[in-house]
């Protein structure tokens, strides 16, 4: 009796799955291959100091697993993340999933109030610049999301340093991560010093969607089904809602999809200019120390996620325009 087929949502699902899991393989050996062969010694002052004998020094690099051919270490290194074990830091000796956990709590809270803000402000704005546009605040809005969009965020975060920090003193420029919230005061304080770095973030990651929203809806607001739409007496909200928002949300689709693991990972930057212990900051000081294994955990899981969220993506289209078909 002949198998009947998979449905069609199951199969697609399957080919996704298939799709990410090749992926990754292959995203995973580039990057291990590339930490692999990027100058620069795990074993920091040790390897350069004299009073280290290079017994001692063999000893180490046996001890980390670093005198085994690039193969093996590679495969060895698969094999422990199939079992959930990303490796122990060359510098600290904490296992790797450890330092992450201790970061991912300030990047989740410091990116994600960021990105809700930056999209509750940039879709009302960006469909209104689309609808009134040659009004006299559309100008004013496409400059404003011109200017956070071009201006790097190292360079917005030193100004908001020098205003609101040094000339102003009004907001602390340093990141307190020893601080407990147990009152309000210990609140207030949170909130305080979290107003430059998620002020920034949002400056420019509104101005990202922004762009985005306007130049869909511009693409949308000719089109036939608007103004059948018009003609059929619906209002400017009622075309919004079961209309515009509808076929221009594909382009925010993906713009989104690819944002979203930055909430996990931290903005490089900012954690750098604000001395926010993230996991951004994380991966720059394992860079620095030349620390492979939290290196390559911190960046494979930016791969996973982008994947994730990418198949992710390729599934809502469908639900969004059932035209769509991969």
């Amino acid at each position: 009796m002949p198998m009947s087929p998979l449905p069609p949502a199951v199969g697609l699902i399957c080919k996704r799955l298939a799709i990410a899991v090749i992926t990754l393989l292959g995203i995973s050996l580039v990057i291990f291959s590339l930490l692999a062969l990027a100058p620069g010694n795990p074993l920091g002052e040790l390897a350069t100091n004299p009073s280290i004998s290079q017994e001692v020094r063999d000893n180490l690099r046996r001890s980390l697993g670093l005198d085994q051919a690039l193969p093996i270490r590679y495969l060895k290194w698969l094999w422990s993340l199939l079992q959930g074990d990303l490796g122990y830091s060359f510098t600290s000796r904490s296992p790797v999933i450890d330092l992450i956990g201790q970061r991912l709590p300030t990047t989740l809270w410091l990116m994600g109030t960021a990105y809700l803000i930056s999209l509750a402000i940039a879709i009302p704005l960006g469909v209104t610049a689309a609808l009134y546009r040659g009004r006299w605040w559309e100008p004013l809005i496409s400059g404003i999301s011109l200017m956070g969009f071009s201006l790097p965020t190292f360079l917005t975060g030193l100004l908001f340093i020098l205003i609101f920090s040094v000339q102003l003193r009004w907001l602390p420029f340093i990141y307190d991560s020893t601080l407990t919230v147990d009152s309000m005061a210990s609140l207030g304080t949170q909130i305080r010093q979290l107003l430059m770095p998620v002020g920034v973030l949002v400056f420019y990651q509104s101005a990202v969607i922004l762009r985005f929203v306007r130049s869909a809806a511009l693409e949308e607001l000719p089109q036939n089904y608007i103004r059948t739409a018009y003609a059929k007496g619906l209002g400017t909200w009622g075309m919004l809602k079961n209309h515009l928002l509808k076929n221009a949300s594909l382009p925010l689709i993906t713009l989104i999809a690819l944002d979203v693991p930055t909430i996990f990972t931290g903005a490089l930057v900012t954690e750098q200019v604000f001395r926010v212990p993230g996991i951004g900051a994380l991966l720059i000081e394992s860079i620095y120390r030349s620390d492979t294994p939290v290196v390559m955990a911190v960046t494979f899981l930016y791969a996973v996620l982008i994947v994730f969220f990418s198949s992710l993506a390729d599934l809502i289209y469908q639900l969004v325009d059932p035209r769509i078909r991969w």
